[in-house]
């Protein structure tokens, strides 16, 4: 069988990162874009080992003419769309960058599709933050979205998008609603790796304090080396479906924090209340994590939980690392790769 050709947007983030090794190992011949203010920033597939072994380009999501050389370019059988301006902070500060991107760019992808060869499979990265203020305990595909950020609303946008161009147009397309998922190779302005890495400071004496927004948001976290083979078996269905991707747990930063601090061995105790509430360390009394309140989202979605159940029946798609398990492995790799730098 001949090899398949797989286009990944926004590859040297995490999900690209590691939905490119997932891809190489079934051997798709694999091609990498990324926005140019990106250009060179390819630690993840460095670390991975596999920055040789994909064919990588240069593409703008805000520039259709790009697009449609890439696509001219090459004969792609599958497109992941996992580009965007993907942190919900930024989206406020920059709201029109945000939706050009997150938004727009999707329906460039599908209209190129459409224009150039509607046989091509199109994956688009939707988002548990399209939930925003829940209407129910735990949200599944027919859940109604009520976002809560520009970034929620664009995410809103290319998944509305998407659903529009697969009942029109015949397209195979299709989008994966990925609750939170971590690992070590996630963005350091993400909260989980703001805490693995900031504890890792604490601990060799670089930072004395990590500063944090609502410790009580709380996420369903899985690990995301697990979830880019969910995007993976939406593709190979016969019938193009959504799918929502999460482990259907939900826990606090709060509580996140601590698993951090019990696996590194730290004897800690919380003091005070609300912006007030800080966490101190036994051992020397110092306060080592505090309230910053413009840390805080303008609008916060304070709880999110995923129903999975279709993924599980129909992808036979289950998380297999609990909360407890991913904080040990991105704290054993964020102390590894922090050693061997300093």
């Amino acid at each position: 069988m001949a090899k398949k050709t797989a286009l990944i947007t926004g590859i040297s983030g995490q999900d690209g990162a590691y939905l490119a090794e997932f891809l190489l190992k079934k051997k798709y011949k694999i091609i990498g874009t990324d926005r140019r203010s990106a250009r060179g920033n390819n630690w993840r597939l460095n670390r991975l080992g596999i920055l040789n072994k994909i064919l990588y380009e240069e593409m703008e999501l805000s520039e259709l003419y790009e697009i449609e050389r890439i696509f001219r370019k090459y004969k792609i059988d599958e497109v992941y769309n996992l580009a965007a301006q993907s942190f919900v902070a930024t989206s406020f500060k920059s709201p029109l960058n945000t939706s050009n991107i997150t938004g727009l760019g999707v329906l460039r992808i599908l209209e190129t599709i459409k224009n150039i060869n509607k046989k091509i499979k199109f994956y688009q990265a939707s988002s548990s933050e399209m939930f925003g203020k829940i209407a129910e305990k735990k949200q599944n595909e027919k859940t109604i979205l009520n976002p809560q950020s520009p970034y929620a609303i664009s995410k809103v946008f290319g998944h509305h998008v998407t659903d529009n161009y697969r009942k029109s147009y015949g397209i195979f397309a299709v989008s994966g609603i990925l609750f939170n998922h971590e690992s070590p190779l996630r963005g350091e302005e993400f909260v989980t790796r703001k805490i693995t890495l900031g504890f890792c400071k604490i601990i060799n004496n670089d930072l004395s304090c990590l500063e944090l927004g609502n410790i009580y948001a709380k996420r369903d976290w899985g690990f995301a080396k697990e979830y880019v083979s969910a995007m993976w078996k939406m593709l190979q269905q016969k019938k193009a479906k959504d799918y929502v991707i999460s482990t259907g747990k939900t826990y606090s930063i709060k509580y996140f924090i601590n698993l951090v601090t019990n696996y590194l061995g730290i004897k800690t105790k919380w003091v005070g209340k609300g912006i007030n509430e800080k966490l101190v360390n036994l051992k020397n009394k110092r306060v080592i994590v505090k309230i910053n309140p413009k840390l805080f989202r303008p609008s916060e979605v304070n709880i999110l939980k995923g129903n999975s159940s279709l993924a599980k029946k129909e992808l036979d798609w289950h998380p297999r690392t609990d909360l407890k398990k991913l904080v040990k492995i991105m704290i054993d790799e964020e102390l590894k790769y922090y050693s061997n730098n300093s």
